[in-house]
């Protein structure tokens, strides 16, 4: 009998993530500086990893991310574990080079074949990326999660982070939102991997657009985040309060999962849409009607979501054309302003 690994835990993906509320509030008081000055980008803006100098030419991008099964084919969860954790090196301007793998596995419930399945799909993307896989460690567990440790190189002077934007920037995305619910759907069995299709490929595609742009192209992305669990509205709006600046999106121009809306309406949702929902309330203002499934969409936590990126207006289109040769639902989605309170996250959304 197939295993269904979705059926093994209560929650999978990026909606397994604390959620940003709850870390604020716990981590919030925490002191993340470094007297290191080596240290150009640490914990405190809740950046996508953490970038170490080396030397006037080289810095390194350090990352981890692990969660739980999001589908039920083993080597499509190593992939998508993979690509996900491989983005938050790319959502920083940086290549990746060498992977660690983190696998907690139950031996008591699972074949330990399945194992080799889940590190076959890893092992595939890690090769895809560039990168190598060097070791890693594992644990016996009550339920099955796998990720990655990821070390990238990233030039000092093209940096990205997710407190640049500047007023007058365009925001590009480049995948389509609505991986959180329609993984709910695959779980609640409304629907099987193939009817997922479009977005398992999604998930399962490295975010690599550094090595589509040029070095001058690449000091052009004045900020940066990659969209996962906290779903668009809660990365905005650390983008928002890291950057100091206001966001205005136009809710028609976002790209959504042909599927989205309809599992939305038919409740495959998680705890995360809501937790989003609560931890940006104060910031998205809604300044054109929208029904209530199509705001959920904008908390809809994604798991291997694309990057947004911040961009001069007067470059965005080109830069754009460049991208979508790689991701072609990528969409100009908003733009950005002065912030009306200085140091309060602004999403302001249009139809």
């Amino acid at each position: 009998m197939k295993i269904r690994l979705t059926q093994t835990v209560q929650k999978g993906g990026c909606a397994a993530k604390i959620s940003a509320e709850v870390l604020r509030e716990t981590l919030g008081s925490l002191d993340f500086s470094s007297a290191d000055p080596a240290v150009m980008i640490d914990g405190r803006d809740f950046d996508d990893a953490g970038i170490y100098r080396v030397s006037e030419h080289l810095a390194l991008v350090q990352t981890l991310d692990f969660f739980t099964p999001i589908v039920d084919t083993p080597e499509l969860f190593g992939a998508i574990a993979s690509a996900n954790a491989l983005s938050d090196v790319y959502a920083m301007g940086g290549i990746p080079k060498t992977c660690m793998a983190i696998l907690a596995f139950p031996l008591a419930t699972l074949d330990p074949a399945l194992m080799r399945e889940v590190l076959e799909g890893a092992r595939k993307k890690i090769a895809e990326s560039g990168s190598t896989l060097i070791g890693g460690h594992s644990i016996d567990d009550d339920t099955l999660k796998f990720g990655l440790s990821v070390t990238g190189f990233v030039h000092p002077g093209r940096i990205w982070s997710n407190s640049g934007s500047r007023p007058g920037d365009r925001l590009i995305l480049t995948k389509p939102l609505g991986t959180g619910t329609l993984t709910a759907g695959l779980k609640n069995q409304d629907y099987d991997e193939e009817g997922i299709r479009e977005a398992l490929d999604s998930m399962s595609q490295l975010n690599s657009v550094p090595t589509l742009l040029t070095d001058e192209e690449l000091c052009l992305i004045h900020s940066a985040t990659d969209i996962t669990g906290f779903g668009l509205a809660g990365h905005l709006q650390q983008m928002s309060r890291a950057s100091g600046v206001g966001f205005h999106l136009r809710f028609r121009e976002i790209p959504v999962f042909n599927k989205a809306f309809a599992s939305l309406q038919a409740e495959n949702l998680t705890k995360a849409h809501r937790s989003n929902e609560s931890y940006t309330q104060g910031s998205i203002h809604y300044e054109s009607g929208l029904d209530p499934i199509e705001k959920k969409i904008l908390f809809d936590p994604q798991t291997s979501g694309g990057l947004l990126l911040s961009v001069p207006g007067a470059k965005a289109v080109d830069l754009l054309h460049k991208i979508q040769a790689r991701f072609p639902r990528a969409s100009i989605v908003g733009e950005v302003h002065e912030a009306s309170a200085p140091g309060t996250p602004e999403i302001r959304l249009h139809d």
